[in-house]
């Protein structure tokens, strides 16, 4: 049964139910006042008594479904929308008790002679009841179109409080960022512009260096023969 409940308010049929149930009592009433002028009509107020009682279960229906948005949106709503959806909530607690009188009323009205003679008193309480169930009706209106209850945009008027804390939680993200790497990447171009210059004299130095150590090798190389040569040169003076 939960599951059921749960599944019937994700459906958000209070604004289904509340237009059932404006349309159904005004034209009740209306119809009720043109039964007035046509008194032998009784087809006329038979159906106005059955608007009636149609919408007093419709008025129920709103109170219920009511009962649910608000629950759903209740914190998330204040300043004058607060006052407003107060007074459309209270209107929505008080106005199906008294559609509901005015529905038992106005049996008694169409079936016994007594309360017969009571149907001007009626009229003027039924307009009355059907006049404000109107203006709850417009502060609904007022509730959606101007402050965006229940809409996508009141989660917007909620976020735009909320910057006075983003920008504080900005800075701080970014700052550590800069500090790790940008460290980290100044040394490495220089650790690369340093080895380029020290690639560049090797170049330069290579080719003296290949040529010296032919030269060096060549020289311990001719040194011991020059050691043989005066070796060789006393024995022609000896000879």
């Amino acid at each position: 049964m939960q599951a059921f409940v749960e599944t019937i308010k994700a459906w958000q049929l209070h604004p289904v139910v509340d237009h059932f149930t404006v349309a159904l009592i005004v034209v009740s009433i209306l119809v009720d006042l043109v039964a007035s002028l046509f008194p032998t009509r009784t087809w006329m107020r038979l159906m106005a008594l059955t608007l009636m009682i149609l919408g007093t279960a419709a008025a129920w229906g709103s109170n219920v479904t009511g009962g649910w948005e608000a629950g759903r949106v209740w914190e998330n709503v204040n300043g004058p929308a607060m006052i407003v959806l107060k007074r459309h909530a209270w209107l929505g607690d008080k106005l199906p008790w008294v559609f509901l009188v005015l529905a038992v009323w106005r049996i008694g009205v169409q079936f016994t002679l007594f309360l017969d003679r009571a149907r001007p008193i009626y009229m003027l309480v039924a307009l009355i009841a059907g006049g404000l169930i109107i203006y709850q009706g417009s502060l609904g209106g007022r509730l959606v179109y101007e402050y965006g209850v229940g809409t996508a945009l009141q989660p917007q008027a909620v976020t735009t409080e909320s910057p006075e804390a983003s920008p504080t939680a900005t800075p701080a993200e970014p700052s550590p960022i800069p500090t790790v790497f940008n460290p980290n990447a100044t040394p490495t171009p220089e650790v690369t512009a340093s080895q380029a210059p020290s690639e560049s004299p090797t170049p330069e130095a290579s080719p003296s260096p290949t040529d010296s150590p032919s030269a060096s090798t060549a020289t311990p190389e001719s040194s011991p023969s020059e050691e043989a040569s005066p070796g060789a040169t006393p024995t022609p003076k000896n000879l």
